[in-house]
Formats: structure tokens, C-alpha cells, sequence
């Protein structure tokens, strides 16, 4: 009998590991309150002994702020619930919900996507996933909050567990990020920051937001593979068969595991979704309408520009809305599973319901986030950081730029905050070496993406866990980390692989971004 029982791999024990230990870690809303404790006390102790370093992008000295003392004391309290109301994804994640709790509870998800399964081949589901994940970051941040809950409905109909479809669809939004086939909003931010850095030893090297294109376009595919590795071989394995009894309602997650994918829809259900669909298509090709002109309602008034600062990327979380809020009203309609404007109103309210978890842990998030700003603990962090890759060359260089960039994004959620510091040190420093801006402004955005599903400092990760609490109700914090930590792991193996190849060869990373400077 001891030779049929499986032997785990040190990999699976690893993994053991993190979940076990993990899960030994409080309540989440408790880590978030034992964290601003930690920063308070840190700030207290480092800004007492005058800790400070030279900001490069100024010039002025960063110095840690003791946040204990009466100025800051009242800062706390004062500014405690201007944290919490105007912490970005609050707005952004409830504003979303209300769209996709209306496209949920209509039915339109549930036909689209048992329709989907019955046409397309079981095989291409996940790689869809996890391309629509990628690529979904070119609409800003709604990814990983819509992805993850409709990955979850997709894996437990095809019998796997819906916790390896919430973290696959949240892995490839998140540790994709900078992966992308289109030109996009961060494309735009993160060049904003290069080019003053670049000033700062060469005005005439020219910079532009397409310069990263060619790499990232390749990396869509090189992650796209390895995201579908790692899901089928490791995640889909390792949490096994789904035993309804953990849900918070078992009543209805049994029955959404018991409907057989290859029942045929209604002709009624049909025709409802294809009339939601034909809704989806008319509302963006308005969008377009008003986007695509020169002069376009959606563009910049004064630049005329789709990305920097126009109605189009400033309202996208809205649009986005309505384009979930459209076909879900059209389906519930003609469908008959929405009746009344009382109908509509209890499906929204039903929605935000269920995000009364993720509000606590966001008041506290908030919290901790500002209390690491206004400490300048980030700040000294990521100048500390990257003085310490001074000296160094090649290929050791860019690994370096590498692990400091995914290593402050344990402690920074911003990319933009992120690159702001990091952008006048790394950027002057490789000019100096020989290295064109549009290479280290790569080498960044591809170390800054892969810890991005496992960092404690993205506020999505609290949504993923209550996400994850419908099918789990006892799921922690740990076992969310283990069952996401392979993808950071593949994602930093194999893009780091892909820099260092496309270093040795020379190839430019993008229109106007050579490896080195002429």
C-alpha cells in the first residue's frame, strides 16, 4: 500500500510550507492593524536617531518622520477618515460591483460562459483567462477585480476547484501587468517619469511610451505559456476536487457545480444573450465614435491625446460599469429574470452585500498606506535600495534591478510611486554605463510585475480572499499566498530569462528603445 501513496515533491512541501505557516497569521484585518503598529513604532525609533538619505530626484534630504509625536498624533486622527474615503480602489472596486452584480444575478455570465464552454475546445478555456487577464490591464485596474469572481464560475463548472480559477485570472492580471499587444495608460505614467531622468544626463536622447512595445509584446506570450503551465500542473492539481460543504452558501454553490455544462440553453436564454451582446458591441462602437476622431468628445480637449489625462482613461472604471450594466439590464429583460426597477435596485444591493468584508479591511489598509507615506519609510527604502546596485554591470546589473524593483513592490504598491523614486537613480546610473532609458525602464516594469499577485501592499489581495470565502469559507491568508506564489515564481524565472536574452542579443525593446545608447 506504501508504494500506490504519492510521494510530494519538495516543491508541494514548500508550498505545504507557506500555506501552514500562513495560515498561523491572524485575521486580515488585524495583520493590517499590526502593521500600522509596526510602522508607527519604526517611524518613532528611525525618526528619534535623525535617519535620512539624499533624494535624487531633488536633491533634497528624505528624512523619517517620527509619526508618534503630537504633530503626528494628530495627523492620525485627523486624517483618518479622509484615508479611508479616498483610498483609490475603494471607489474603483464598488463602483465595478455594481455592473457585474447585475450582469451575475441576471444570468447573463452564466449563459455567456456555458455557451462559451460548449462551443470553444475544454483545452483554449484557461489559456483565454489568462490572456484576457493580461491583455486587461490596458483599461487600467479592472482586471483583477472582474476576472477573478468569473475565472472561479468558469473552473468550477468545468470541475475544478473555483479557487484555481480566482487566483490563475488574478495572477495573470497582476504579475502580467506590464505585459501587454496595445499601448496603454501605463505605458504612459511610467515614461512620464523616465524622461526627466533622462534630462538629468542627456536632454537629447529622446524618450516615447511606445519605447517598451516590442518586449512586451513578446512577454504576453512567453507569460501567457507559463501562466497555463503553472495552473495546469501545479494549482489545478494541488487543490484537487471542490467539496461544496466549505461554502459560505452551500445551497447555492452545489447547485452551480452540479449544472451540467453541455445542458442545452434556452431559446429564450439565447436570445437574450445575443441581444446582450449586440448591446456590448453598439456601446463600444459609440465609445469609439467618440474616441477615435481628432477631435473626439473622449480625448484630451487641449492635446487632443487618448491617454494623457482624457475623459476616456479618467472615466474608464464608469465605462467599464456601463459596458457590465448594459448587457446584464438587456439579458434580465428578455430573459425575465429581471422584472422591475425593484428587481434591478435588489441586485445592486445585493452586490455591495457582499463586499462588506473588504470595506473593513480597506478602512485599515487605507491606514497603513498612509502611514508608510507620510513616514517616508517607502521613500528611504527604495533610495537604500538602489544605491546599493552601484558598481555593478551586465547581466548581474539587470538581475540586480530586478530583485530590488520586485522586492520594493513588497513594500510599495504603486507602480508610478515606485518609479517616481527609482527613475532618477536607475535611469542616470545605466545612462552612464552605456544603457539606453527605454532598457531600464524594462528591466523596472518587468521586476515591479511579477510580486504583484503575492505583496501584501496591493489592495486587490483582500478582494481575491472574499472572493475566495464564497467557496471557502475558512480559506486564510496563507493558503492564498501558497496557491499564488508558483505564478510569481514562473513569472520571474522566465521574464527574467527573456531580458537577459534579449540583452545578450541587442534586439531594441521597443520604436526608438535600443539596449544601449549610440
Amino acid at each position: 500500500m506504501a508504494d500506490n501513496i504519492k510521494k510530494k515533491s519538495f516543491f508541494d512541501r514548500f508550498l505545504d510550507l507557506v500555506e501552514k505557516s500562513g495560515n498561523k497569521l491572524p485575521d486580515p484585518v488585524m495583520i493590517f492593524i499590526s502593521l500600522c503598529a509596526i510602522i508607527l513604532t519604526i517611524s518613532c525609533i528611525l525618526g528619534n536617531l535623525g535617519v535620512s538619505a539624499k533624494n535624487p530626484a531633488n536633491g533634497k534630504t528624505v528624512e523619517i518622520v517620527n509619526l508618534l509625536n503630537a504633530e503626528g498624533i494628530a495627523k492620525i486622527i485627523s486624517k483618518a477618515v479622509e484615508n479611508f474615503a479616498t483610498f483609490p480602489p475603494l471607489g474603483l472596486v464598488l463602483a465595478v460591483m455594481l455592473g457585474v452584480g447585475v450582469a451575475e444575478r441576471t444570468g447573463y455570465f452564466e449563459t455567456l460562459m456555458k455557451y462559451t464552454v460548449e462551443k470553444a475546445p475544454k483545452k483554449l478555456i484557461i489559456p483565454v483567462i489568462i490572456l484576457v487577464g493580461i491583455l486587461g490591464n490596458a483599461a487600467g485596474d479592472a482586471a483583477p477585480i472582474v476576472l477573478p469572481p468569473i475565472a472561479a464560475m468558469v473552473f468550477i463548472k468545468l470541475g475544478y476547484h473555483p479557487i484555481a480559477g480566482l487566483v490563475t485570472a488574478y495572477a495573470a492580471a497582476l504579475g502580467g501587468f506590464s505585459a501587454s499587444l496595445f499601448i496603454g495608460m501605463t505605458d504612459a505614467l511610467v515614461v512620464s517619469f523616465t524622461e526627466p531622468a533622462t534630462k538629468l544626463v542627456d536632454g537629447n536622447v529622446k524618450v516615447n511610451a511606445a519605447m517598451n512595445y516590442y518586449f512586451l509584446c513578446a512577454s504576453t506570450f512567453v507569460l501567457l505559456f507559463v501562466a497555463w503551465f503553472v495552473a495546469t500542473k501545479i494549482t489545478i492539481p494541488r487543490l484537487g476536487k471542490y467539496d461544496p460543504s466549505h461554502a459560505e452558501d452551500q445551497e447555492n454553490v452545489a447547485q452551480e457545480q452540479a449544472t451540467d455544462l453541455e445542458d442545452d440553453i434556452s431559446p429564450l436564454e439565447k436570445k437574450a444573450m445575443n441581444f446582450a451582446n449586440l448591446g456590448i458591441l453598439v456601446a463600444m462602437i459609440i465609445i469609439a465614435i467618440l474616441a477615435i476622431p481628432e477631435h473626439g468628445l473622449l480625448r484630451n480637449a487641449k492635446t487632443g491625446s487618448l491617454i494623457e489625462d482624457s475623459p476616456l482613461m479618467n472615466g474608464i472604471v464608469f465605462i467599464i460599469t456601463i459596458l457590465f450594466l448594459i448587457p446584464g439590464l438587456i439579458y434580465g429583460f428578455i430573459a425575465g429574470t429581471l422584472k422591475s426597477t425593484k428587481d434591478f435596485a435588489k441586485m445592486m444591493s445585493d452586490s455591495m452585500s457582499q463586499m462588506g468584508s473588504f470595506i473593513v479591511i480597506v478602512f485599515f489598509a487605507a491606514q497603513m498606506l498612509a502611514y508608510f507615506t507620510w513616514s517616508n519609510l517607502g521613500t528611504y527604502i527604495a533610495i537604500k535600495g538602489a544605491e546599493s546596485l552601484e558598481g555593478q554591470n551586465g547581466v548581474v546589473l539587470i538581475v540586480g534591478i530586478l530583485i530590488l524593483s520586485a522586492t520594493i513592490n513588497m513594500l510599495m504598491g504603486s507602480a508610478s510611486a515606485k518609479w517616481a523614486i527609482l527613475a532618477p537613480i536607475l535611469v542616470p546610473m545605466m545612462m552612464l554605463l552605456g544603457f539606453h532609458p527605454a532598457f531600464t525602464q524594462t528591466i523596472y516594469r518587468v521586476g515591479d510585475s511579477v510580486t504583484n499577485p503575492i505583496t501584501p501592499m496591493m489592495p486587490y489581495l483582500p478582494l481575491l480572499l472574499s472572493f475566495a470565502q464564497k467557496y471557502e469559507k475558512n480559506i486564510g491568508l496563507g493558503t492564498m499566498i501558497a496557491a499564488l506564489m508558483p505564478f510569481s515564481i514562473g513569472f520571474g524565472i522566465f521574464w527574467t530569462i527573456l531580458v537577459i536574452v534579449w540583452y545578450l542579443l541587442g534586439i531594441p525593446v521597443g520604436p526608438g528603445g535600443p539596449i544601449y545608447l549610440k
